[in-house]
């Protein structure tokens, strides 16, 4: 299963003015929140959750539907119980690495970047954060992560 752009707006379902709608359920396991897969409810913060699953898989260049996560293991189950202590057991191994220059400022930003897309992916919508405070905890990181870096 292969994730597609259109996953990522399922929101585009509601009209002007509605904040939740129920529809068919037409997005990627694995990517798609709990209460989309399981009742049709589809909301922005379905959006937020695939964006949160998404940042995973792209850190840890492991899918969702990944045969490690068999059984009651998800990508999200995984991340956050590895995190913070063992970030590089979670981290896709071409990103970091050991040994390489400014090391612990890659790893302090890989792991904001993993915290915000578990809270991204929280599994009740009103838990989930809002898509603009992603965006700026993102801009903040990058920021951080500048500074860090330039200062070592």
């Amino acid at each position: 299963m292969v994730a597609h752009v259109s996953d990522f707006g399922i929101a585009r379902f509601l009209d002007e003015g509605q904040s939740i709608a129920q529809t068919k359920t037409l997005a990627t396991f694995g990517y798609i929140a709990p209460e989309y897969g399981s009742e049709g409810l589809v909301s922005t913060k379905c959006d937020v959750y695939s964006y949160g699953i998404m940042l995973m898989e792209t850190f840890t260049r492991k899918k969702p539907t990944d045969e490690i996560f068999a059984g009651d293991l998800s990508l999200k189950d995984w991340v956050n119980e590895l995190l913070p202590n063992a970030i590089i057991q979670v981290i896709d191994a071409n990103l970091l690495r050991p040994g390489e220059e400014h090391f612990n400022v890659k790893v302090q930003c890989v792991s904001s970047i993993m915290e915000l897309a578990l809270n991204c992916s929280a599994g009740s919508p009103r838990e989930r954060i809002n898509i603009k405070d992603a965006l700026t905890a993102l801009k903040d990181i990058r920021l951080r992560f500048l500074t860090n870096h330039e200062g070592t």
